[in-house]
């Protein structure tokens, strides 16, 4: 005889402890309550975990890099975000433009996001879903998470693979050389603002006209 659940859509066990974790931690947040009308894909929804390196950007430069990435990707575009998930939840909030969006990211709290959520470990740079096409995005931005050229090095991998042409990458500006020597891209000269002041100054880089200069 078959089990009568066997046609109920089960979640797996990862997910639902990052889903279990996930609301957890938003109880946990001062005041959050849902009554408040909480946006899951507001910018610091999800805490930052310092041990994955991981710090979120401001709320202006978060949206200023979505409306840049926008923008760049044109009517209907394709966006990937690669280990940049402020840039993504503000897409995310960009309610009726025309255009989609995925994340790559390690944090698989993250999953929460659903199928637009893919896991990326930088140190396997093309273990990417068959499903994820060779050139498929209008654009790609990235935050690698470490400021290691062989970080920057195995990013650019994914990055190269996944656009279209155009790269929008924000790391530190000890970088500068070496973004351009992976990716060809430029500093811009927006500077872009984390919620947490960092030690290190960070920038913007570019290979295309962007509006960020």
């Amino acid at each position: 005889k078959m089990d009568d659940d066997d046609d109920i859509p089960q979640l797996s066990s990862h997910t639902l402890a990052a889903l279990q974790e996930f609301y957890l931690e938003q109880q946990q947040r001062e005041g959050m309550k849902t009554s408040q009308g909480f946006n899951q894909y507001s910018v610091g929804s999800i805490e930052e975990d310092w041990q994955l390196s991981q710090f979120w950007y401001s709320d202006e430069t978060a949206l200023c890099l979505a409306k840049e990435a926008v923008l760049a990707a044109g009517k209907g575009g394709r966006i990937a975000c690669v280990s940049a998930p402020s840039v993504y939840q503000k897409l995310k909030e960009q309610d009726g433009e025309d255009f989609s969006v995925c994340i790559l990211e390690y944090d698989r709290r993250f999953s929460v996001y659903g199928e637009e959520f893919i896991f990326y470990d930088y140190n396997h740079p093309l273990d990417l879903p068959e499903n994820l096409l060779p050139h498929s995005f209008d654009i790609v931005i990235a935050d690698p998470p470490y400021l290691s050229e062989e970080c920057l090095q195995k990013t650019a991998e994914t990055i190269k693979y996944l656009t279209k042409g155009k790269i929008l990458l924000c790391t530190g500006a000890v970088m500068e050389e070496q973004a351009a020597k992976h990716l060809g891209v430029k500093m811009c000269k927006f500077i872009p603002k984390h919620s947490r002041n960092l030690a290190n100054e960070f920038r913007c880089y570019v290979n295309y006209a962007s509006g960020l200069d």
